[in-house]
C-alpha cells in the first residue's frame, strides 16, 4: 500500500502544469495636472511559453482602468485578420521571390521556403511586404513562439471597453505604403535574422531592463532609418497623441502595445512626458 501511495502520488505530481515563468515587464503611471490617470505596458507579441506576469502592480493598474487599448482590438479572430491581409496584399507584375532579395541571401531564401512549404506562394501577384510576414509567420510558428499577453490581457479586464490604438487595416496598411525598396529591406531583415530567436529581448523584457531593450530597437529591420520611422516612429508619435487625447478626455486607459514602443528617447513614456504628463515607472 505504501508503494502504491508513493505511486499515485508521483503520478499526482507528475500531472500537475509546470510552474509558469516570472516575468516582471516595465509599468508605468500616466498622471496629469488635471486629475488624468493612465498606465502604458510594453509586451512581447510571440513568446516560446508563458510567463507568470500579474504582478500586485499590474493587478491593481488593471482594476483601476476603465479600459484596455491595444495595437489591434481583434487579436482573437485570426480569420478576419487573414480576411484583411489578403485584401491588400496582392498586385500584378511582381518578379519571382529570388529576385527581391539580396544576392547573398537567395540560396537561405529558397532553403527556407522548402523547410517552411511556402512554395505555393504565387510570386506574381504577392507583394513583397506580405511575403515577408508569411515568412516571419512560419518561422515563429515552427518555432513554437506563439504565446502573446494581448489575449490575456483581454480576459483580464472582461467587462471593460476594449479599444485599439491603431487597428489590424492600418497596420497592414504600413507595410503595404513602404516604398518597394523597404519592403525589400524587410525581407532582407526577416531572412537574415531567421536564425536569431532574440533571446536578448525576451530576458530583457522579463526582467523590465529598458536600457537593453532601446539598444535592441537600433537592430535588426529597426537598424534601417526607412524602416524604423515607418514601424516605430511614426506610429509612436501617433499613439502618443491618442492616448493624450484619451487622457485628456477623461478616460483611464491601460495601454499594452510591442515593448520596442516603449522604450528610449522615442518611446511613448518619453513622448507623453514631452506632451506635459508626469510618468512615473512602478514596475
Amino acid at each position: 500500500m505504501k508503494r502504491l501511495f508513493c505511486a499515485a502520488l508521483l503520478l499526482l505530481v507528475a500531472c500537475q502544469p509546470s510552474p509558469r515563468e516570472k516575468a516582471k515587464p516595465a509599468l508605468w503611471e500616466v498622471s496629469g495636472a488635471k486629475g488624468e490617470k493612465g498606465w502604458l505596458m510594453g509586451t512581447v507579441h510571440a513568446l516560446p511559453a508563458p510567463v507568470d506576469w500579474r504582478s500586485q502592480p499590474i493587478n491593481a493598474a488593471l482594476v483601476a482602468s476603465d479600459e484596455l487599448l491595444l495595437e489591434i482590438s481583434n487579436a482573437d479572430d485570426p480569420a478576419a485578420l487573414g480576411k484583411m491581409l489578403d485584401s491588400l496584399s496582392h498586385s500584378a507584375g511582381h518578379p519571382p521571390f529570388a529576385m527581391r532579395i539580396r544576392p547573398d541571401l537567395r540560396a537561405k531564401l529558397v532553403s527556407m521556403m522548402a523547410q517552411y512549404d511556402l512554395q505555393q506562394l504565387s510570386p506574381d501577384t504577392l507583394e513583397t511586404w506580405a511575403f515577408a510576414l508569411s515568412l516571419s509567420r512560419a518561422v515563429l510558428a515552427e518555432s513554437k513562439s506563439r504565446y502573446g499577453l494581448e489575449l490575456e490581457l483581454m480576459q483580464a479586464v472582461k467587462g471593460k471597453p476594449i479599444g485599439e490604438l491603431e487597428g489590424a487595416s492600418a497596420q497592414f496598411r504600413v507595410f503595404d505604403t513602404l516604398p518597394e525598396v523597404d519592403q525589400r529591406d524587410l525581407l532582407n531583415a526577416v531572412v537574415s535574422g531567421a536564425d536569431d530567436n532574440n533571446d536578448t529581448l525576451t530576458t530583457a523584457w522579463k526582467r523590465g531592463d529598458m536600457q537593453v531593450l532601446a539598444a535592441e530597437t537600433h537592430r535588426g529591420l529597426l537598424a534601417d532609418a526607412e524602416l524604423r520611422e515607418a514601424l516605430l516612429l511614426k506610429r509612436n508619435r501617433d499613439w502618443a497623441g491618442k492616448i493624450a487625447a484619451k487622457l485628456k478626455a477623461g478616460r483611464q486607459p491601460f495601454v499594452a502595445v510591442g515593448v520596442a514602443h516603449m522604450a528610449g528617447a522615442d518611446g511613448l513614456p518619453a513622448m507623453l512626458a514631452a506632451r506635459g504628463f508626469i510618468l512615473r515607472r512602478i514596475q
